[in-house]
């Protein structure tokens, strides 16, 4: 058996045509001895961060079976421990985009192949890919949107910094040249991606070879056609061969599961014999079950594994980055400014400012303050005021943020809690909770959960 990492998977993420789940890749994965695996949904990275965390869970595992076993009074032999660690797992992110075939901006209803674009599949090799790569996607829905989320060349261009890329499934451009007798062409595509990235420009194989007679048969055919035209070119450009599998459920037996899926997704019945058919292949292939798939061409295994090595492990999780909103030389702290415009509201919205006016300001104020808020009630009464000058509606305002006079005088709201009699208490302390000493009138579960709300 091969070492081997799955570059080509979809998930959940990948709507109405993915059917796993991400924990149930991992652990299979994790099962099989594989140290790492690709996500790579239909124009998207929804899955990243659930991806992300998963794999950190499992690491965490890990590193804690490490932990005791090296806290035990007996020593533990070191290959023990060492082939625990050796099952730390790296997750790749990537996607399978779209390049549209005459540009991100072309969307004429009557040029059909402006609806899709030729699938690649990107994978993010460092920090650097990854933000590039969330570039990319996030362009093919701002700007290439058009049934797909697509991108074009011109963008991959500027972004490609930290990026691997393979050819992808016979959908892609270069297997579509050799599958329309261009061969030329094929050359041609290959060459502009291997100029631009170098040695992380890959082709991609994958044979999906099935006997059974409910299954599309032509896939595989047309595979074998494509897969011995990159051997040549390969051969003749000096590019790696990867092998694959078109991963779109875990396991063998949810292939029939897939099949009603993709129903759904056409809007097609199973009984229909036009409707849209898989191999039923695409399930998440053991590395043993890909051995066998790939025995007569053990690099394009082997170069998965290289893929692998290339890539660069790092963290998606961050402090919350908070805008910085500016406060007048003239004022000590937002404190201190969000009173002043607070008070200066007040003197619009109110005829005149009574003790009772002034106490519930106060009151609100100093509870603001002390829970740290200052900053956000300044920063939403900003974007707020802005929206009203740019002509854009704004509400009255809704929920329980309607009851708090403070945010009636920097007219975030519309209402004032005062007339109607309103509970400032409501929009920040459910459930009669006294600010001052955080004392709830609550079982320990309910107090547990208000904190938590709170940010305590």
């Amino acid at each position: 058996m091969a070492p081997f990492t799955h570059l080509h998977v979809h998930t959940e993420y990948s709507t109405l045509d993915g059917a796993s789940k991400i924990p149930a890749l991992i652990d299979k994965a994790m099962a099989d001895g594989m140290t790492a695996v690709a996500v790579t949904d239909h124009g998207n990275m929804f899955g990243a961060k659930e991806f992300f965390d998963l794999v950190t869970q499992r690491n965490k595992e890990l590193d804690k079976q490490i932990k005791e076993l090296e806290e035990r009074e007996e020593p533990v032999p070191q290959e023990q421990i060492e082939q625990i660690r050796q099952k730390h797992f790296k997750p790749i992110f990537g996607c399978e985009v779209y390049v549209a075939v005459r540009g991100r901006f072309c969307k004429d209803k009557n040029v059909p192949e402006d609806r899709s674009g030729h699938h690649l599949i990107l994978l993010a090799k460092n920090r650097v890919g990854y933000h590039n790569l969330i570039r990319l996607v996030s362009m093919g829905y701002v700007d290439g949107m058009y049934y797909k989320p697509r991108i074009d060349k011109e963008i991959l261009e500027k972004y490609r910094e930290g990026l691997i890329v393979s050819s992808a499934c016979i959908a892609g451009e270069v297997p579509e040249r050799i599958l329309e007798g261009r061969m030329d062409e094929a050359e041609k595509a290959l060459l502009w991606f291997k100029e631009r990235f170098g040695d992380d420009y890959y082709l991609e194989m994958q044979r999906h070879k099935t006997n059974d007679p409910e299954a599309d048969q032509e896939v595989y055919r047309k595979q074998q056609q494509v897969n011995r035209e990159l051997v040549r070119l390969a051969a003749k450009h000096h590019v790696k061969l990867i092998a694959t599998n078109d991963v779109h459920f875990v396991n063998a037996e949810d292939a029939d599961a897939h099949e009603r899926l993709l129903c759904v997704s056409t809007q097609k019945v199973i009984t229909d014999p036009s409707r849209l058919r898989y191999t039923k292949q695409e399930w998440f292939k053991t590395q043993a079950e890909m051995t066998e798939l790939f025995a007569d061409i053990p690099e394009a295994l082997s170069n998965t594994m290289e893929v692998a090595a290339k890539v660069e492990e790092f963290s998606l999780d961050h402090d919350p980055i908070m805008p910085d909103f500016p406060i007048p030389d003239n004022f000590p702290d937002d404190a201190a400014y969000l009173r002043h415009l607070t008070y200066e509201g007040a003197a619009k919205r109110y005829d005149e400012i009574t003790d009772e006016i002034r106490e519930r300001i106060d009151f609100e104020l100093d509870t603001i303050i002390r829970m740290g808020f200052p900053g956000y009630f300044l920063i939403v009464q900003d974007f707020i005021a802005a929206a009203r000058e740019l002509g854009v509606s704004v509400g009255p305002g809704r929920g329980s943020a309607a009851g708090s006079v403070v945010a009636y005088c920097l007219r975030i709201t519309d209402i004032d809690p005062l007339k109607y009699d309103l509970l400032f208490e409501r929009f920040l302390n459910p459930d009669r909770i006294s600010l001052p000493d955080i004392d709830v009138d609550l079982d320990d579960e309910g107090r547990a959960d208000v904190l938590r709300w709170l940010g305590k």
